[in-house]
């Protein structure tokens, strides 16, 4: 694959990027080779190669999921202004 002038001006134009017309050249060269090495990524074999997270084999940390107040509700609202049954009370602000 290749790009062309008109797609840099494009893909500037996409970005927002203010591109001056002697540096379309050289971003052309710049993405073409860019798009180069993807295609010589698509070369590798990789059949067999489990997906991975890492490049150090680990399991994910994980936690029972459970509803819990974090039992302490009374340390949560100690510096709240206004409380009413273990709930912040806020000023309304929409009549």
């Amino acid at each position: 694959m290749s790009v062309d002038a008109a797609t840099v001006r494009r893909i500037a134009h996409l970005a927002r990027i203010a591109v001056k017309e002697d540096e379309v050249s050289h971003l052309q060269g710049e993405l073409n080779a860019m798009l180069a090495f993807v295609e010589q990524l698509s070369e590798v074999n990789i059949d067999g190669v489990e997906p991975m997270t890492s490049v150090t084999p680990m399991e994910m940390k994980k936690r029972a999921d459970v509803v819990s107040d974090g039992e302490i509700p009374d340390k949560v609202l100690a510096n709240a202004p206004a409380t009413e049954d273990h709930f912040f009370l806020v000023p309304k602000v929409v009549e």
